[in-house]
């Protein structure tokens, strides 16, 4: 016997139809690329959202299932056509604006993109990118003057699109079922993999991000979204902000702490989230010119990478504001866990508090993780025992795009192998330990370069630092520390080797420094551990200071 209840699609555009009558009046704020600042609100993103649809249609010939692609920042132009392009039955899919020429040329043609919105600082590179692409038809110009000078073959003007669409009467028939939006893994090994959302698991997604347990936001939040939209769909943000009705504020090509500054300050925000770089950068322009009044900043959320405890400790004591750790990649959409307290937590003592927040968190409801060692066996919830993690869920791939196959990522009874390595303790809080790829094998020994980096970045005189293993005759590997100071400060490495021998074991400490002007970062802001790898195998790093 089935429930008599009603089939309502859970599909982005009844997100936004949801947006539109319950919060017409709360806002979205843009920094645009030349610096202006751009306000309007949701009733108008709804009302060109809809115009940009019919537009889709009718002047550009979209078809259902097609492919259309965003090559654009972060501001109100690119959130219209998240709802826009998936509204026509066709498929949203954000390209990454920091790969090159060639990588983002492979992505467009393993994809198949019809059409392509380029924001016009960035049209020097899809120029590029365009004599190696002929499947794709349309070029439209996102914030271009209209005398813009390009080789891109038969563009159009955004504002010239809309200009002559009334909003459509209504949606296009969508299935929930159906996807909604595409987006590619970074590719550290191999060519990117494309990770196929459905409406249905972005409603999911969206959804239980706001839990208290989750994101925690409400109407009355402004949520400054740095994670790029090109970035796993913003982490969900674009979505969850309208489900919640919270202001959105977009920052789009200036990512220097002191502007990241001045929008908290300006906009009074009080939710944000972006990669760890990104807040270690903020922490420590803060710290080196305190503001004269409390942001409202209450809490930012982190993921990416590791959040170091320092980093959530320092925020805390010196600004009230809470670092909240969540854990996720492309193919989980991308929140899977999110690390909060509980209140058994409460009475623990302070250190112990922040060693809990430092992990990765529990599993949202809607997914469901287990730990696997390389044995093929289920890990103990003893927070020491390490495995690699498995999960599934409603917002987890079943496969990558245009696969013959699940590949070796996924299991025959329904799981997908994330390559992340992590202990899990008795409350059921993950703590990444590393990559598959990244963990270090010494002498028999598992060494976590997760670990070794989140201590090293606790001191004092270190900005940022990244842990490698390099090869070693005895040992098999060994790990290498690369260092990035703060202004100032010189740490010698016997400083180091002590420093960290209050934690890890001899064995486990890195056999050698290097002090570095710049960690190598990938498209996304992650440490480039493959480049330093690349960059060690060349001879290049050596028990010195060197410029990268």
């Amino acid at each position: 016997m089935k429930g008599l209840m009603m089939d309502f699609p859970l599909t982005t555009h009844a997100i936004l139809e949801y947006a539109n009558r319950v919060f017409p009046h709360k806002q979205i704020i843009s920094k645009m690329p030349d610096g202006s600042r751009h306000h309007y609100y949701f009733k108008d993103l709804y009302s060109r959202t809809k115009r940009m649809a019919r537009a889709l249609t009718e002047r550009l010939g979209v078809l259902p299932t097609e492919r259309i692609a965003t090559f654009a920042w972060n501001h109100y132009l690119h959130l219209e056509l998240y709802y826009a392009i998936p509204e026509v039955g066709a498929i949203c899919h954000t390209l990454n604006v920091r790969l090159s020429a060639d990588q983002i040329a492979f992505i467009v043609n393993d994809a198949d993109d019809k059409v392509i919105f380029v924001d016009a600082s960035l049209v020097p590179l899809m120029e590029k990118v365009a004599e190696q692409t002929p499947g794709v038809r349309q070029y439209v110009l996102l914030n271009a003057p209209k005398n813009i000078k390009t080789t891109l073959p038969s563009f159009v003007h955004y504002e010239d699109l809309l200009e002559a669409m009334s909003e459509a009467v209504g949606w296009a028939e969508v299935d929930e079922n159906m996807a909604c939006a595409i987006c590619y893994t970074s590719g550290t090994t191999g060519n990117p993999k494309a990770v196929v959302y459905s409406h249905r698991s972005t409603y999911l997604h969206a959804l239980t991000s706001l839990m208290p347990n989750a994101l925690g936001m409400s109407s009355k939040d402004r949520m400054l979204v740095i994670v790029p939209l090109f970035h796993a769909m913003s982490w969900g943000a674009a979505f969850s902000g309208l489900l919640t009705g919270a202001d959105l504020v977009f920052a789009s090509t200036n990512m220097q702490p002191a502007s990241l500054i001045e929008i908290l300050e300006n906009e009074k925000i009080t939710v944000a989230i972006g990669v760890p770089t990104i807040w270690l950068g903020v922490y420590d322009a803060l710290m080196k010119n305190k503001p004269k009044q409390k942001l409202a900043l209450r809490e930012f959320g982190c993921g990416g990478s590791a959040l170091p405890k320092s980093l959530i400790e320092g925020f805390e004591k010196n600004f009230g504001i809470q670092g909240v750790h969540a854990w996720g990649m492309t193919e989980t959409s991308p929140v899977a866990t999110v690390s909060r307290l509980q209140e058994i937590h409460l009475d623990l003592p302070e250190e112990e508090r922040y060693q809990i927040r430092a992990k990765q968190g529990v599993e949202l409801p809607g997914v469901e993780i287990k730990l696997v060692t390389e044995e093929g066996e289920d890990v103990k919830r003893d927070g020491k025992t390490m495995g690699e993690i498995f999960i599934r869920g409603a917002w987890v791939a079943s496969a990558y795009y245009k696969s013959a196959d699940k590949g070796q990522q996924f299991t025959a009874d329904g799981w997908f192998k994330t390559g992340d390595v992590a202990t899990i303790d008795a409350q059921g809080y993950i703590q990444i330990t590393d990559r598959t790829k990244d963990l270090i094998k010494s002498g028999g020994e598992w060494i976590s370069s997760v670990a070794l980096e989140n201590a090293l970045m606790a001191h004092p005189g270190i900005q940022e630092a990244c842990v490698i293993a390099i090869p070693h005759e005895k040992w098999v590997e060994r790990p290498l520390a690369c260092i990035l100071t703060r202004p100032g400060q010189s740490p010698t490495q016997v400083e180091l080797r002590d420093f960290l021998s209050k934690e890890f074991s001899p064995y486990q400490l890195p056999d050698d420094f290097v002090f570095v002007q710049e960690i190598p970062k990938t498209s996304v802001g992650k440490f480039n551990k493959k480049e330093l790898r690349r960059m060690y195998g060349e001879g290049l790093l050596k028990n010195k200071t060197i410029d990268l």
